[in-house]
């Protein structure tokens, strides 16, 4: 199964993105062996309408212009289900071993996900009760994609 992330906004070069590109370089490395492959990192530019509404609603538009054909989507959202990690590799292996080609997850930018594309996603998790921003979740996706994968081949890197 194709995994991509989508997200609105741009990271610098910086630790932020180091530490991502180190995650995201271990998932690739190592989810081929699980059927889950690390396709891309698609960077949205972040909407400069002069309010928040218009801001999401724009933003979801370029998001569901890069979407692949019937893909899974997670969106990243404050108000989705909270899942541990064990949850979470269930997810992705309950998804591929049900034969999903592509699974996206989405990362809003400053102001949120838009609700009706909230409503459109499959499925809405968050990464816990607290707002993180989107450089940082961008670190705990790449982190939990790189888990899941140790998690569902029995790697000890998960320790519970």
């Amino acid at each position: 199964m194709r995994v991509t992330i989508i997200a609105v906004g741009r990271l610098k070069a910086g630790p932020e993105k180091e530490l991502a590109a180190r995650y995201l370089d271990r998932f690739a490395k190592t989810g081929p062996a699980s059927g889950l492959e690390f396709v891309r990192t698609i960077e949205l530019a972040e909407s400069r309408a002069s309010n928040p509404e218009t801001r999401k609603r724009e933003e979801a538009a370029q998001i569901e212009k890069s979407l692949p054909d019937n893909a899974l989507v997670v969106a990243l959202d404050e108000r989705g289900k909270a899942l541990d990690s064990p949850a979470f590799a269930s997810l992705l292996g309950d998804a591929r071993d049900m034969g999903q080609r592509d699974l996206v997850f989405v990362i809003g930018g400053a102001d949120g996900i838009d609700a009706d594309f909230r409503q459109k996603a499959q499925q809405a998790i968050n990464l816990g009760r607290m707002t993180w921003p989107h450089q940082l979740v961008r670190i705990l996706i790449a982190e939990q994609l790189y888990r899941a994968v140790t998690i569902l081949s029995g790697h000890p890197y998960h320790r519970v």
